[in-house]
């Protein structure tokens, strides 16, 4: 029964972060005003807003004009339904399975807004950072996650400099930083790095298919694969740190 609330918990917030997904890159307020349909702009009765079940009953249709709703808002519910559940299975009824619930939250928004708009908003990936270097048990983690954000955070802007200089161009940007520094405090170096490597990893096929008969590729959001990373390593950091000392002893 626990573990059910948590999953709706989840998707509530999931059809919050909808709304930020889609504002906060226009600029717009994410309070006011009250959600309503995007094409015909008829504000939405509360029985159109349950996560997942109102776009299902509905048939991914507006109730009021027939336009077509975007899959984006279940899809957004159900993952950010299931970070809370699996958050918790894995670390418990816990503070520190909250803060990493909400990081996932911050990255799932930043994921899905890198995708749609090519942007990064520094309130979101600020937040994610926050939170997840405050995700903690005592002041001993804190501090540890603090020292792996540091770290990582100068070591990404360290790499950006070389990188920019030896091909004549911009090579990350700032948000590449954050969202290191992030899953630093998440992880910690040793598992940071697995993760990054597995973000790369996971991107490349993607990049292979987004290439043009030019053989030139477009422009591929990262960030979505760098939290793919993030996530599979940390839910399987036992599994990950066992392949490293296989690898490195």
């Amino acid at each position: 029964m626990e573990l059910a609330f948590i999953f709706v918990l989840g998707a509530a917030i999931g059809s919050f972060l909808n709304v930020v997904i889609l504002r906060i890159p226009l600029n717009e307020n994410i309070s006011f005003p009250a959600s309503h349909c995007m094409s015909c702009s008829t504000p939405l009765r509360f029985w159109h807003n349950i996560p997942i079940l109102s776009w299902l009953f509905l048939h991914g249709k507006c109730a009021f004009c027939g336009e077509k709703i975007s899959m984006q808002y279940p899809l957004i519910e159900l993952l950010s339904g299931l970070i809370f559940l699996f958050s918790a299975l894995k670390f418990g009824l816990t503070f520190q399975a909250l803060g990493i619930a909400v990081t996932f939250d911050f990255l799932l928004a930043l994921s899905a807004i890198d995708y749609r708009y090519k942007m990064v908003p520094d309130s979101l990936n600020l937040g994610a950072l926050t939170v997840a270097v405050f995700s903690v048990t005592s002041l001993e983690s804190l501090g540890y996650n603090v020292t792996n954000a540091l770290l990582f955070a100068g070591g990404f802007s360290l790499l950006r400099f070389y990188i920019s200089y030896i091909i004549k161009k911009e090579a990350m940007g700032e948000a590449d930083i954050m969202i290191a520094a992030t899953m630093g405090a998440l992880l910690g170096i040793k598992l940071g790095l697995a993760a990054v490597f597995l973000g790369a990893v996971l991107a490349l096929p993607a990049l292979i298919l987004t290439r043009d008969e030019t053989e030139e590729s477009k422009e591929l959001p990262f960030i979505p694969f760098l939290a793919m990373g993030c996530w599979i390593v940390l839910m399987f950091d036992t599994y990950v740190n066992n392949i490293l000392v296989g690898i490195y002893g």
